[in-house]
């Protein structure tokens, strides 16, 4: 959908401690040889810093780099990919209390890695549609830190490592140092069972639930060859990354940059890059590869290090993509404006 009249106000950045493939390799948590075949560097941990209270921490961050308010704030989009709080919470609530927002309509989004595209999609329809939202705050936290869990080997065949860390991002209907051109978003709906597997559709004992590379490798085995299934993902991504270019009426040849989930970058290029006809110079793997896999926000923690940095200035046009299990991506173009005063 071509989109009007949608500018990035600020952005706002919260990671922790960082570290790095080196140390995780020596402590003999990690196999050497697989960071030599992903090309990742490292992640980000947070112990016990809460996934809500880092979203929290991004908030703050983008609301002073602001010249609105928290009053401003007319609508608040939370989503996440892991462990937010007790059974019964509601995230948002809780990051409107800590911020001091006041009584707005609040969304909490589950779609994955695909999170916070997702909400900016549910954004843009508050903010061109019947509800007329003049500033809408995107937020997104995770923690990836809890008892067996293993950060540098949980990721779908080694492709990522899970990191922590905390996003936000300002909306405004009024101006920004970005415009948001397009945005289109699809679900494969024949590839939902490769991540949710065979099992019953109603709570059972955890135990019992194979984990989620389990579920997909016997998707693989018994019902749809990994090769197949990565094609048909491929040709679905590209069909939403191009009808996202030709609703902002750009080629791929238009883009400054491409800003993708933090993952192995041979399946970065492979399936993204090189049928755009784009080298891997102009995506943002040289940066994501440093952070790690942050749930839904990679995409905005790296367009906000680009910005900072000057990577990607006045003029520049960004594609913004990101995926999740399901099968659903959201792709969209957004051209810097202006600097902001927080850029380096």
């Amino acid at each position: 959908m071509k989109v009007d009249d949608v500018y990035i106000d600020s952005l706002g950045v919260f990671l922790p401690e960082w570290l790095s493939v080196e140390q995780a390799v020596a402590d003999g948590v990690l196999d050497p040889e697989i960071p030599k075949t992903n090309g990742l560097t490292g992640t980000y941990a947070a112990g016990d810093i809460p996934a809500m209270d880092m979203a929290v921490s991004a908030a703050r961050a983008a609301l002073e780099r602001s010249k609105l308010d928290v009053d401003a704030v007319d609508g608040l989009i939370h989503s996440a990919v892991n462990y937010q709080g007790p059974e019964g919470c509601y995230p948002p609530g809780y990051i409107m209390r800590e911020l001091g927002v006041g009584k707005v309509p609040a969304q909490y989004l589950r779609q994955g890695c695909n999170g916070m595209l997702g909400a900016l999609e549910v954004a843009i329809g508050q903010m061109t549609g019947a509800a007329e939202a003049e500033a809408v705050l995107l937020t997104s936290g995770e923690n990836f830190t809890k008892p067996g869990a293993d950060r540098w080997n949980d990721g779908f065949g080694q492709s990522h490592f899970f990191s922590d860390g905390g996003m936000a991002v300002l909306l405004s209907a009024d101006e920004g140092f970005a415009q948001v051109h397009s945005l289109s978003s699809g679900v494969l709906s024949p590839l939902e069972k490769w991540h949710r597997g065979n099992g019953p559709l109603v709570e059972g004992n955890p135990g019992e639930t194979p984990s989620m590379p389990e579920r997909a490798q016997q998707f693989n085995d018994t019902e749809m060859p990994l090769s197949e299934a990565l094609e048909k993902i491929t040709l679905f991504n590209l069909d939403v990354i191009h009808q996202s270019l030709v609703d902002a009426d750009l080629n791929a040849s238009d883009l400054a940059k491409v800003v993708m989930i933090n993952m192995d970058g041979r399946m970065l290029e492979y399936g993204t890059m090189m049928p755009l006809g784009l080298p891997m110079e102009r995506s943002s793997f040289d940066f994501g590869r440093s952070v790690g896999h942050v749930g839904g926000a990679d995409v905005f923690i790296s367009l906000e290090h680009l910005v900072r940095t000057g990577e990607v200035g006045a003029g520049d046009n960004v594609l913004l993509f990101s995926q999740a299990p399901g099968w659903l991506c959201t792709a969209s173009v957004v051209t810097v404006l202006n600097p902001p005063s927080w850029a380096e």
